[in-house]
């Protein structure tokens, strides 16, 4: 059957639409369950399931026989169509929601629910939430607070105004460690950690981190987006969060002291207006002020083990749970071609400490510095990762080699005993050269132990050569001809380049253009110095304007109209991919958190800047 050139084009369309919806039924439906992590027994929460389909149904909820369900589930619906580079994506959200009350406290642990979408039954995740008790304090505070009623109000009235402060037990911070016995090099994970009563809004933390002497301390990084979670503490429920966290390595036996540490907290505090003026008392009813709040923490002690006897000389510094393993990149090779032996350290303990291992190649080979490359990172409060070292050998001789076996020698502290593992044995065949020579280059090597000097040994002379004179005249040469015209080719070159360049710079928007990279460079240059000064708001006040008047200037965008969502919109009209796009938008977040926030450490201004040097390096990349 014929089909005519204008059915064809009716009927394109409606194949891509169903085809397009074929590819959205197919992929995979999401469908997730959210609840708090800590309720309080007697309070109402909710508890939502969320899934991504729009032909979704026999929707059924787990067994909530522990909590008391007041209402649901009660269902509500939200799409969204966006269309970026002429790309059109939609999404679609229905979702359940009970309201429900905890009768008695202890974890309630609840069992995925499942629906039906996309032609197939789905189940969500499962669900942990842990019931705290009533906070007792307040409880008893309540009592006590209306028998003073009478004479707070007296002096309220006395001073004009009333302002509600925040007692040692209503904010504070806990230094807190995994475990007060370590051995040497054995890690340690210190944990500092706000407690806040809900009723107290608190603004900023700021801290510095205090010098630990004998101890390598390396900082955990935590999430941007920091949340608080509800936590039972001396018979009160406080919102706490996790604001830092350092994995510390003990170097030295004895006692460790971790002092106490400062914090400067800023608290908004209500303050209520008693003026008589009527207008005044109707608009201005209160007010809020910041008021700072000094907060430290006790101090801890460590007490630091040595390491036990039984170490070997194949003992590198290593605390830990390890394992080794290697490989070679050839086992035949031809003399003086290069040889690589790759070595992985995994596990974890303190690998960043642990020192380069030293295998015994044969004593005829070049041996060269290993490189060593770092893969390590905190995860659970522990250096975990793996460390490669790559040692590179050339032989210089025709035989056959062994290369020895590299013991690794580590302590473990669970069992508080040294273990040894090691890597493969390597019979290494060299071959001689083309031409039955030892190299297939023409260069000859020799070991050293040749280089010796006999005195009585009779030195090579060179041959005599005749000497001729050259009666070739200079002028009228071809090179009398090219240095003549030289000077001439050159200076035509410069008039070129030089109209070419006030062509460019009349061009404005070009200059910028072409400018932003060096013009950028400058500013993190004078934001590094600013950085290794500890000027931690004038640093990331320099960050600001170096970022944004790089991308100002790389995009062509008005200062008028400099902001997040045009630089985003701007880079991805430029087709820039979306990773660095999501990268450009975090680092402007990070740094714009970070100013109100001078809490931060050098670590974290030391990341920010290696992360601004790297996306602008990935922009100029991706727009020339």
């Amino acid at each position: 059957m014929n089909i005519s050139n204008k059915t064809k084009r009716l009927l394109l369309p409606v194949i891509l639409l169903m085809m397009a919806g074929i590819q959205a039924i197919a992929q995979d439906v999401s469908f997730t369950a959210q609840a708090p992590q800590a309720v309080v027994v007697g309070e109402r929460f909710r508890i939502t399931y969320k899934v991504d389909s729009r032909d979704s149904k026999e929707f059924r909820a787990p067994d909530m026989k522990s909590l008391n369900v007041l209402a649901g589930p009660s269902t509500s619906t939200s799409s969204s169509t966006q269309i970026i580079n002429g790309q059109i994506s939609s999404s679609y959200t229905m979702t359940y929601t009970y309201v429900v009350v905890a009768t008695q406290e202890g974890d309630v642990e609840l069992d995925g629910a499942t629906i039906t979408a996309g032609g197939k039954q789905v189940t969500s995740n499962r669900l942990t939430i842990k019931v705290l008790p009533p906070d007792q304090t307040s409880q008893q505070q309540q009592g006590s607070r209306q028998g003073q009623g009478s004479s707070q109000s007296a002096n309220q009235r006395t001073s004009g105004q009333t302002s509600t402060a925040s007692s040692a037990d209503e904010l504070f911070m806990l230094a807190t460690v995994d475990k007060t016995t370590v051995y040497e090099q054995e890690a340690l994970l210190l944990t500092f950690k706000i407690y806040k009563l809900p009723s107290v809004d608190l603004r900023t933390m700021s801290n510095k981190m205090p010098d630990l002497k004998n101890c390598h301390v390396q900082e955990v990084e935590l999430p941007q987006q920091k949340e608080f979670n509800l936590e039972h503490y001396n018979g009160r429920n406080y919102q706490t969060m996790v604001w830092s966290q350092y994995v510390l390595f003990p170097q030295h036996s004895g006692e460790l002291e971790i002092p106490a540490t400062p914090f400067e907290g800023v608290v908004a505090q209500r303050v209520e207006n008693r003026s008589n003026d009527v207008f005044d008392m109707f608009f201005n009813s209160s007010r809020y002020v910041e008021v700072k709040k000094d907060l430290t923490t006790r101090s801890i002690k460590i007490n630091v083990k040595p390491l036990p006897q039984g170490k070997s000389s194949a003992f590198y510094g290593g605390v830990g749970d390890f394992n080794i393993s290697s490989s070679i990149s050839s086992t035949d090779v031809t003399a003086n071609d290069a040889v690589t032996v790759r070595v992985i350290l995994s596990g974890t303990g303190n690998l960043k400490l642990v020192k380069t291992p030293e295998i015994k190649f044969p004593q005829d080979f070049d041996i060269y510095d290993p490189k060593v490359e770092n893969k390590y990172t905190i995860k659970g409060g522990r250096q975990t990762g793996n460390k490669v070292y790559e040692y590179l050998v050339i032989p210089r001789h025709a035989g056959q080699y062994t290369i020895p076996a590299l013991e690794f020698q580590y302590f473990d502290p669970k069992s508080a005993s040294y273990k040894t593992v090691k890597t493969d044995e390597y019979t290494l065949n060299v071959s001689k050269g083309q031409g039955g020579g030892e190299s297939q280059t023409s260069v000859s090597y020799v070991n050293k132990e040749d280089l010796k000097y006999v005195g009585q040994d009779v030195r090579f002379h060179a041959t005599p050569v005749a000497l001729k004179s050259d009666s070739t005249q200079f002028f009228g040469s071809l090179l009398f001809w090219l240095l003549l015209v030289l000077p001439l080719v050159i200076l035509l070159a410069l008039v070129v380049i030089s109209r070419k360049r006030i062509a460019d710079n009349a061009n404005i928007a070009k200059v910028r253009v072409k400018k932003a990279s060096s013009v950028a460079s400058k500013r993190l240059k004078v934001a590094r110095k600013l950085m290794k000064e500890n000027r931690k708001n004038e640093f990331y006040d320099e960050m600001m304007r170096a970022l944004l008047g790089y991308f100002g200037d790389k995009l062509s965008i008005p200062v008028a109209e400099l902001s997040k969502d045009n630089i985003q919109s701007e880079l991805k009209r430029r087709a820039v991919a979306e990773e660095p796009v999501k990268q450009v938008v975090a680092l402007l977040d990070d740094c714009e958190f970070a100013r109100f926030a001078p809490g931060d450490d050098t670590g974290r201004m030391d990341r920010i800047y290696e992360q601004a040097v790297g996306v602008i390096g990935q922009i100029e990349n991706s727009i020339k």
